[in-house]
């Protein structure tokens, strides 16, 4: 029982790191109704852009202190945010979906060769972030690192949730995701809205990689991140913000019983399948999601 126990902790908190790369897709698909398939190397370009400005930095022979480094980070994908939105999605608006979805596929393309070519393939370092190693509680250990990244997940969540439903800001991006015409007969900008939510997506998304990566090592393989988190997203409920936490638990914990238990019996294979069934499966019965919003159309 007490192996069964651990395994669902381990299984809740990596889950909470894909609720919380999850929250990066929902964050733009609410405002420009894009799903981003290059979110992950989105995050690949926050880890590398936190490297550069700190280890990279002291390599070179400059002594970036790590708030400084967090500092300018942020400020580098928030002009990583606004070139995307201003230069591959704005001009896509009110365009067919399939010709944002094949824009979506040619970023994730651009954005790792751009990657490769300005940091090569190697691998690196990445910065300490958060405390290594881990805790007990009672019989089970718990993952410091992983233990404060999903509560940031949660505070995250809960924050982002109120930013949409309680402040005047927020409440016009949830008009625009509403509808495009609603809110501009409402005297709401589309174009501002979905600015700000690219910019919010890259920063959460930065966020992710400082959880995910934290002490560990950073490369280009590490966008992969994105694809398993999508299924989070499709299963929260691409509007919902708040059910991203939720089902990245339900797919970090299937994970780890499918880790445990049916990996030996498939060669390794179940729980890599496993997030990508669950979204066929919820494409099928429930597209909208857990938490969706479930549209009425009248003909």
């Amino acid at each position: 029982m007490t192996g069964f126990l651990q395994i669902l902790i381990e299984g809740v908190l990596v889950g909470l790191v894909y609720g919380l790369v999850a929250i990066s897709f929902v964050v733009i698909y609410r405002a420009s109704r894009i799903v981003n398939l290059a979110q992950g190397e989105i995050l690949v370009f926050g880890a590398l852009f936190l490297w550069t400005f700190t280890l990279g930095a002291s390599q070179a022979g400059y002594e970036v202190p790590l708030a400084v480094g967090l500092a300018v980070t942020f400020g580098a994908c928030i002009l990583l945010g606004l070139a995307l939105e201003r230069f591959v999605f704005r001009p896509l608006i009110s365009q067919p979906a399939f010709a944002i979805f094949m824009a979506s596929v040619a970023l994730l393309i651009l954005l790792r060769g751009v990657a490769q070519i300005v940091w090569g393939a190697e691998t690196r370092s990445f910065p300490v972030i958060f405390p290594e190693g881990g805790f007990m509680i009672g019989p089970f250990l718990v993952n410091t690192r992983l233990f404060l990244g999903g509560a940031f997940t949660l505070v995250l969540a809960f924050g982002l949730h109120a930013f949409f439903t309680r402040t005047r800001q927020g409440l016009r991006l949830a008009a625009v995701a509403e509808s495009h015409d609603i809110a501009l007969s409402l005297g709401v900008s589309v174009r501002w809205a979905i600015a700000v939510a690219w910019i919010l997506g890259t920063v959460v998304a930065t966020f992710a990689a400082m959880v995910l990566l934290s002490g560990r090592i950073v490369s280009l393989e590490v966008a992969a991140i994105g694809f398993k988190a999508l299924p989070v997203a499709l299963l929260g409920g691409l509007e919902s913000i708040r059910g991203a936490p939720l089902a990245g638990i339900l797919i970090g914990v299937g994970e780890a019983m499918a880790t445990a238990y049916l990996d030996p019996l498939t060669n390794g294979a179940a729980s890599g399948v496993l997030p990508y069934a669950v979204m066929i499966a919820v494409l099928l019965v429930r597209p909208q999601g857990l938490f969706g919003w479930k549209k009425i159309e009248r003909l």
